[in-house]
């Protein structure tokens, strides 16, 4: 199963002429989640990915930079004849927003599920899991872990054979975790199956400064994409503002043993470059996407998450990639 995240909005609280609001979007399969829609959104999205039906969105908290683009996103699916209702996800006050919203927004044709969300209640896509939980800022606000299910271990073919089992479809029933009849009675999966092996982890935490719960959410992640407003000297603002130095951030992914820290919401008045080196000073696996960078996921046996520059883009440029 694919798993990617597009990065659709790097910047910080005002765009720049490289650099969107916040906006990630999440690719496992053939769902497709967004975290946060920032002002233009939908402009990213057409430039990428194409402006595709989203499986639901996550609003990390009700600052502007983090919805703005919402209204112009509904309206467009509105505009397309989009059919399947959808879900949109937030912290307390989520209802409340698109009430003064309503004059803008409307009734779309296709339905809204307005769905308020704290710490811990997990929305359940099957195999996967969207979990929220309690970040740091100045107002209430939503981190969010995807989460895969467990998969099952390795099948072992050899010792089904030995236990009387014949090649075939006794094979896919054990593999999917029923006993079938062997030479001395029932064979259970738990004999010819090893341990399950763990799915992957995707934490977006929004605006934030370094928190124990984001550590928690965080532990032996795939992809941790963090709030990296500040540089080190900048540690009083980025505590006065709720926000996170690249520094703490890096410090933060170290002791949650990820195994890739991607910062955002970077402020334009800093040199990208200089706050990525910093960061790898304490956790040399980070990187700094820029829109329409692409971090792919593969399973854990397969290999490390691989940042691909401008691997989102509609017309990549030339010499992207790596």
């Amino acid at each position: 199963m694919d798993l990617d995240v597009i990065f659709l909005g790097t910047g910080g609280s005002v765009p720049s002429a490289r650099r969107n609001t916040a906006a990630v979007l999440a690719r496992r399969g053939g769902d497709r989640i967004l975290f946060d829609c920032g002002e233009g959104t939908q402009r990213q999205m057409q430039r990428s990915v194409g402006l595709i039906n989203l499986d639901a969105i996550f609003i990390t908290h009700l600052h502007a930079d983090h919805y703005l683009g919402l209204p112009g996103l509904i309206k467009s699916y509105e505009m397309q004849d989009r059919e399947e209702r959808l879900a949109i996800y937030g912290p307390p006050g989520l209802r409340a927003l698109f009430a003064a919203l309503g004059r803008i927004v409307g009734k779309p044709r296709y339905g809204l599920d307005l769905v308020e969300l704290n710490r811990g209640e997990s929305v359940d896509f099957g195999d996967y899991e969207v979990e929220p939980f309690d970040v740091s800022h100045r107002i209430v606000a939503n981190g969010y872990a995807l989460r895969e299910d467990p998969r099952p271990g390795r099948f072992d073919p050899d010792a089904a054979r030995a236990l009387g089992v014949e090649p075939g479809p006794a094979f896919g029933e054990l593999q999917h975790g029923r006993a079938v009849p062997g030479r001395d009675g029932p064979v259970e999966p738990g004999q010819v199956m090893g341990v399950d092996r763990p799915g992957r982890t995707v934490v977006i935490t929004g605006d934030t400064e370094p928190c124990e719960e984001t550590e928690l959410a965080a532990e032996g992640a795939d992809l941790l994409v963090h709030d990296g407003s500040f540089a080190a000297d900048e540690a009083d603002r980025a505590a006065e503002t709720g926000h996170s130095t690249a520094l703490a951030a890096a410090a933060l992914a170290a002791a949650a043993d990820v195994a890739m820290l991607a910062l955002v919401h970077i402020s334009s008045r800093h040199f990208v470059p200089d706050i990525l080196a910093e960061a790898r000073s304490a956790f040399a696996a980070t990187v700094a996407p820029r829109d329409f960078d692409l971090i792919a996921i593969p399973l854990p046996e397969r290999g490390e998450p691989e940042l691909v520059a401008g691997g989102a883009r509609a017309d990549p440029p030339a010499g992207a990639g790596g």
